[in-house]
């Protein structure tokens, strides 16, 4: 089966990837880039460096722009969907979705409404284990965006490695945030991954923090050889 992923950037999108690719074809990516960094259905931060994603990953990309308005990006997300069942002929859409039933049904429903197969695989995943398993498999991931107490403007940049994971494990304890971000405590941008030929490396970056929230806006970044 031919399938569409939706792509964000994030550790979550490319990890349902790359599970995706181990029992069906992957055709190409689907990123909708909202203009509203508070977007109810889009992970924001970074998303100018899909195109380079793609590039790592040789997989083509549908690309479109959303104004980011509450349900009404969800036209933009048909759009682009659409536009990749044409030029690609996918059969069904990936999502990294974990625990987002707002995001899950939207998506569902748009799949139904186009007569496409929804596939989920880290739906209710064990964090934990997702989280070892995406480590361990070989993906590097940084923190582009905090949002929620305890994240220091330290955790910005950083990458999701077995220490990071030690004080995340930490964090879910003492502050009951979610151990994948999914309550959208962060965000993240995968920088290598088994399905990449080539890793990002980050160049120029900037960032803004205060009262616990706060990004880390990625300014230039090539593509290295491994």
């Amino acid at each position: 089966m031919k399938l569409g992923v939706l792509c964000s950037g994030g550790k979550d999108s490319w990890f349902a990837c790359h599970l995706a690719m181990q029992k069906e074809e992957v055709a190409c990516l689907i990123l909708v880039r909202s203009k509203n960094e508070e977007s109810y259905m889009f992970h924001t931060p970074n998303t100018h460096l899909v195109p380079l994603q793609a590039e790592a990953a040789g997989l083509p990309l549908v690309a479109v722009g959303t104004e980011g308005i509450e349900e009404a990006e969800l036209a933009d997300l048909t759009r682009a969907i659409r536009l990749a069942v044409e030029q690609h002929g996918i059969e069904g859409v990936v999502t990294g979705a974990l625990l987002s039933v707002y995001q899950a049904t939207r998506v569902q429903r748009i799949c139904r409404d186009l007569d496409l197969w929804c596939f989920n695989p880290l739906w209710y995943t064990d964090p934990e284990h997702y989280m070892k398993e995406l480590i361990a498999t070989g993906f590097r991931a940084i923190i582009t965006g905090v949002f929620a107490a305890p994240f220091s403007a330290d955790w910005l940049g950083r990458e999701i490695d077995r220490e990071a994971l030690i004080d995340l494990q930490q964090y879910v304890r003492s502050d009951r945030i979610t151990l994948t971000g999914e309550g959208g405590e962060y965000e993240t941008l995968v920088v290598d991954a088994p399905l990449f030929a080539k890793r990002i490396v980050v160049l120029e970056s900037e960032k803004e923090y205060a009262n616990f929230r706060g990004l880390l806006r990625v300014k230039r970044a090539v593509l290295e050889a491994k």
